[in-house]
């Protein structure tokens, strides 16, 4: 039996219709490693609000659409790219970061390995950027791309997830430059790799570099059945 504060569905619905009006989007953070720099993909604007400007990986998730099948969906579309890593970073909402009206987005970050995933769709004006020479970018995306370095400068002490960006099998030097690059800091040798390997999570791949300008290193690879967990900041201090 009801009560008498209970309310049906249309009831809802128009007590609280301007809540219904607010759009949900999903925008992707896809970064890469290459020539020694942290990359991010970007997209050309095609709003005409935010002309010569670039913009992040996104869409507005459809109304039949799971909020988490939607980053996926946006990348097959735009890129090419499937079966890759996303992880949920977090929520943007700022009453006035889209000028359509109150959109609220989403925002998951992707490792790959540039070398790994080519971009197969080439009519989208898509481009890799140092995360150093960033153009302008349409939005609140300055913003969220920086919420992401930093979720992913909080995680790699902690998290093997750096190894997303590199090839199958990688030097200690590639590892460093990769370290240094995230963290836009450089590390001393020595000790970067006295604690790496402290860490457990490498295997020697028993190679050594090829056709290499400099002195050829042994090659490594992830352990991926490592469990040993580090502690925060170890590899900068």
């Amino acid at each position: 039996m009801g009560t008498a504060n209970q309310k049906t569905i249309q009831q809802i619905q128009s007590e609280n219709s301007d809540f219904f009006r607010i759009a949900f989007s999903v925008d992707c953070v896809i970064f890469g490693f290459h020539k020694n720099e942290l990359n991010v993909l970007l997209l050309k604007s095609d709003l005409e609000e935010f002309k010569d400007k670039w913009s992040l990986l996104g869409d507005l998730v459809r109304t039949d659409e799971n909020l988490d099948d939607a980053p996926y969906r946006i990348l097959q579309e735009r890129t090419g790219l499937k079966d890759v890593f996303l992880e949920q970073v977090s929520t943007f909402g700022d009453i006035d970061r889209h000028p359509a009206g109150r959109v609220i987005t989403t925002v998951y970050y992707s490792l790959i390995n540039v070398k790994d995933h080519l971009l197969r769709l080439q009519h989208h004006e898509l481009s890799w950027f140092p995360v150093t020479k960033m153009p302008q970018l349409a939005f609140d995306h300055y913003k969220i791309l920086q919420t992401c370095i930093k979720k992913l400068q909080d995680k790699i002490d902690k998290e093997p997830v750096v190894f997303n960006l590199l090839p199958e099998k990688f030097s200690l030097r590639e590892l460093q430059n990769l370290y240094e690059a995230i963290l836009d800091t450089k590390l001393d040798r020595r000790n970067f790799r006295k604690k790496l390997f402290l860490m457990d999570w490498l295997e020697d791949a028993k190679e050594m570099e090829q056709d290499v300008p400099h002195r050829p290193g042994k090659l490594y690879h992830y352990r991926a059945s490592t469990t040993k967990p580090a502690t925060a900041q170890t590899l900068v201090q």
